[in-house]
């Protein structure tokens, strides 16, 4: 077969999760196109909630401040009883601290998170072709020959499918789909305005003319997202106008200039394997889940961010075998997040409170690769964290007057904090192959002068929350996870450790 490519990645879903992934493969130099069978982005409101770890994978991809200033806080519940709304709050507000800059979960329609990843796009050079479907593919050692409606063939080193739950590439690579999808359980979903509703609320009817109703305000518009639980044997009438008869009947207030609706049937699906040969999926096209808990497109986007880092390795030249990775930390997150969704869609059907309240493990920080293929179990560890836990924020002062330290691992590179004299002398000595990810190294020290190699921990806090307690080599993956903490044998175990991510 032909070892010449038109491109190296070929992306099929321009959604969050395929357009995180173009964004993240861009910035590290590969070529990227990014295809969807539809003819523009999507313009519904649905998945709407940007989980704290989901904003810190914004923040590494520049788009941030657009999410925050698009988006806002989740309001306070306002639960109807009769003449009544009771005040309830899903979840807790957490203060910032230290360690977690983003600590609550972000309202942001969802067609304003792939507008904003839609505009990353655009100023990196890349336009999604809309409209083009594929057909089919071929995949051999060395590529795949992909068809697309157009007829045109594209031969790219690796395929992944961002399709969604109908997947077009997981069901042309033969991946099983495992789980269940309750035909009789669907939810009507509509975007548009409400006449003489308060917007400081969310606001939910468990039962009115039995049925559950719930019409959240969407920021920065007049605008909110109605959601009515359907009955089993029920049709539904999607003219604008019955819709807005039918809010009337179970509301009595006035829904208008409808802008868009869908009737959504929760699956709970994981994909046998998330690869097959050259052919990966990720986002629901990987796994599906309810509504609750907000976890599905973050889930997506973090599935684009932990194997964007990796393709882009193995392109470069490192051993194809890291890929084998991405299924083995990805998959067990997303069975645990669907375990996680259906108990709270669970509790939401009996209508049970307690299924209306989040915690901390929606907020999707606490995941970590501990135990996996690049994270064994046998790894050193300090006071806090593994190797594969989260790599928390902290406080330092570095070059560039940086004063985070997120705004050091903000890019496509690896970084190497070494704390105390022993593991600082040995930076020197350590090599790191110029093909793929830089690494930038830094020493860590109270006092010490900054410049592009020194940053001071002055406060202290950066030792303590990274459970500093001698002298240790600390390397952070592109993903912001450890990849590996070395308390002795400097230079003989980096280099080992340097073998799984590098040429």
């Amino acid at each position: 077969m032909t070892d010449k490519y038109d491109i190296d990645v070929l992306i099929v879903g321009a959604g969050p999760t395929g357009s995180t992934l173009a964004a993240d493969l861009l910035r590290r130099g590969v070529g990227v196109q990014l295809i969807d069978k539809a003819a523009h982005s999507f313009k519904g409101s649905r998945a709407k909630g940007i989980q704290p770890r989901t904003q810190e994978v914004l923040e590494d991809l520049g788009v941030l401040k657009e999410a925050h200033a698009e988006g806002g806080a989740y309001p306070l519940m306002g639960i109807h009883v009769g003449p009544l709304t009771v005040p309830f709050r899903m979840q807790k507000q957490k203060k910032v601290t230290a360690d977690v800059p983003y600590p609550n979960v972000l309202l942001l329609p969802q067609y304003r998170t792939d507008a904003i990843l839609h505009r990353l796009l655009e100023r990196n050079g890349l336009n999604i072709a809309f409209n083009t479907e594929i057909i089919s593919f071929e995949q051999d050692d060395s590529g795949v020959t992909t068809t697309l409606s157009s007829g045109e063939k594209i031969r790219s080193k690796y395929l992944i499918g961002a399709d969604g739950g109908s997947s077009t590439v997981r069901k042309a690579a033969s991946i099983r789909f495992i789980g269940e999808t309750n035909e009789a359980d669907r939810m009507l979903i509509i975007d548009g305005t409400i006449n003489g509703l308060s917007r400081n609320r969310w606001h939910v009817w468990p039962r009115t003319h039995g049925k559950q109703v719930a019409a959240c305000p969407l920021p920065h518009t007049n605008q909110f997202q109605v959601m009515i639980r359907l009955t089993p044997d029920e049709s539904v009438n999607l003219d604008h106008k019955a819709l807005a008869t039918m809010f009337d009947t179970l509301t009595g207030l006035h829904l208008q200039d409808i802008t868009w609706t869908s009737v959504f049937r929760p699956n709970v699906r994981l994909a046998e394997h998330y690869r097959s040969g050259r052919v990966f999926l990720a986002g629901d096209a990987a796994h599906v889940h309810t509504p609750a808990g907000a976890q599905g497109l973050n889930t997506g986007i973090q599935d684009a961010y932990n194997l964007s880092w990796k393709l882009g390795q193995v392109i470069k030249g490192a051993p194809e075998t890291l890929l084998d990775s991405y299924e083995a930390e990805r998959q067990p997150i997303a069975a645990q997040v669907l375990k996680l969704s259906s108990e709270l869609y669970a509790e939401i059907e009996q209508k049970s409170l307690s299924g209306l309240k989040r915690g901390d493990e929606e907020r999707q920080l606490g995941i970590s690769y501990y135990g996996g293929s690049l994270a064994p179990t046998n790894s050193s560890a300090t006071k806090t964290l593994r190797v594969g836990d989260r790599a928390p924020d902290a406080p330092c002062n570095g070059p560039e007057d940086l004063t985070r330290l997120f705004e050091l691992y903000q890019g496509p590179h690896f970084t190497l904090l070494a704390f105390g004299a022993n593991a600082i002398n040995t930076l020197s000595t350590l090599n790191w192959p110029s093909a793929g990810a830089e690494l930038r190294c830094y020493a860590v020290g109270n006092g010490m002068g900054v410049d592009d190699n020194h940053i001071a921990d002055t406060t202290g806090k950066l030792s303590s929350i990274y459970g500093i307690a001698g002298d240790t080599l600390m390397l952070i993956r592109p993903d912001g996870y450890i990849g590996s903490i070395i308390t002795d044998d400097w230079l003989a175990t980096f280099n080992n450790i340097a073998k799984r991510f590098t040429i």
